[in-house]
């Protein structure tokens, strides 16, 4: 976590020394160190043509900046993206870190990083990490559900010039804590001025780094406000307004949800036009029967407005062929569903890209219509992997939703190290 604590072993004027906090990282699925390696994916695991990728995670430790900045010096490939999933630890350390990464102009996503060779259940036993710390690339997969950077990790994060964090994964941050130990009895005006000094320090270094990161100021009023104990996940909007993920429509990438039926999901969220808040979507492709596939979507709408909404879609393999229809309210959800042909089915695997456009009729008759594209790079892979699910599952009814969306709202998704 982002931790600079200071212990100042006083008799009475000694000076300063800086530490980070002792870490219980691996209590919670982190390695104590920091560590980076080369992995390699499926194609498109990390986007549309990528398939290799850096992972950077654990906790930020003491040495952590020399050590990454000789890895990065032999990697040639800048746009190689970053993948981060870690609790935070030492500040300074981060800063150096981010500024490095500033340096390659490198491209920062929140994620967790899978090897495949690892033993199932863990990633940070002896013999993975000693594989993830051998040199060449290693075989893995690429999840951003309930990735984190939280804490220090954040200073790293925002180092980077292109930043995305998923709709399932978390950017969170939390204010520092001063620790000070006195042998003897110092005089309080000294004790008072041992605690000044190095709180306005820090808190100059702070606001100086997110600065020349060219981050909004907010966030460093933000990480002021929230005590060292509890941690802020950052909203999307949030993230927006500090310029720290800039995209207006931020989607995860299809993945297989392997429960009693198995479906593959899509998180998505998406900017209101003229409004700064952000509305949560999911898409679902469920088990199919002979005929037909049941094709899901569901989206956050403004309870006060009575409106009825309409949604159309095509998928830009085949733009004539439309589907879509009348979508039902539920709370503060939309849901529409429809079953979908195989021949859609090849359309939608044959595409890159799903049109989606929707229009609510209002009650004074005016309509209001949104156009936005969705994603679909990677559905092919995750398709395949449905149909063998299905064939092994039992029809049962499908979880309930819509899902929520695990970075929503203010509680991290898994709890912190310190």
């Amino acid at each position: 976590m982002l931790a600079r604590i200071l212990l100042l072993v006083a008799l009475l004027l000694s000076p300063v020394a800086m530490h980070a906090e002792g870490t219980t990282a691996e209590q919670n699925g982190f390695a104590s160190r920091l560590t980076i390696y080369l992995a390699k994916g499926a194609p498109d695991a990390c986007g549309p043509g990528c398939d290799r990728w850096i992972a950077i995670e654990g906790q930020i430790d003491q040495e952590a900046a020399p050590r990454i900045r000789r890895f990065l010096a032999g990697v040639k490939d800048t746009q190689r993206p970053i993948y981060f999933h870690s609790p935070g630890g030492n500040v300074d350390q981060s800063y150096a870190i981010g500024r490095l990464l500033r340096s390659r102009k490198a491209i920062a996503r929140v994620g967790r990083t899978i090897v495949t060779a690892c033993a199932t259940g863990t990633q940070v036993d002896a013999a993975c990490l000693k594989l993830k710390n051998a040199s060449g690339e290693v075989e893995a997969e690429l999840t951003t559900y309930h990735a984190m950077c939280n804490s220090a990790c954040g200073f790293l994060f925002i180092g980077a010039t292109s930043r995305e964090v998923a709709p399932d994964a978390a950017l969170a941050v939390h204010n520092s804590r001063l620790i000070l130990q006195f042998h003897g009895n110092p005089p309080p005006a000294v004790v008072a001025e041992a605690r000044r000094r190095p709180i306005a320090s820090g808190q100059r270094d702070r606001t100086a780094f997110i600065a020349a990161m060219g981050i909004s100021r907010e966030l460093d009023d933000l990480i002021g406000t929230v005590k060292y104990e509890s941690l802020h996940v950052l909203t999307r909007a949030e993230l927006y307004r500090f310029g720290i993920d800039t995209r207006p429509l931020a989607e995860t990438t299809w993945k297989l949800e392997k429960e009693a039926r198995p479906f593959v999901r899509k998180y998505a969220v998406m900017k209101k036009e003229n409004d700064p808040s952000f509305r949560m979507m999911e898409w679902r492709l469920s088990c199919e029967n002979r005929k037909r596939v049941p094709l899901t979507f569901a989206g956050e709408i403004d309870e006060a407005v009575t409106g009825k909404s309409t949604i159309q879609i095509a998928a830009d393999a085949e733009a004539d062929k439309q589907i879509g229809g009348s979508a039902l309210r539920s709370g503060k959800y939309e849901i529409w569903r429809d079953s979908i042909d195989p021949d859609m089915i090849k359309t939608l695997l044959a595409s890159r890209a799903l049109h989606v456009r929707q229009t609510m009729l209002m009650p004074d008759n005016k309509t209001d219509t949104t156009k936005f594209d969705i994603d679909l790079t990677g559905l092919a892979s995750a398709w395949t992997q449905l149909k063998s699910s299905c064939a092994l599952s039992a029809l049962n009814p499908i979880s309930p939703w819509p899902a929520t969306v695990p970075n929503v709202g203010t509680a991290p998704p898994a709890a912190p190290s310190p």
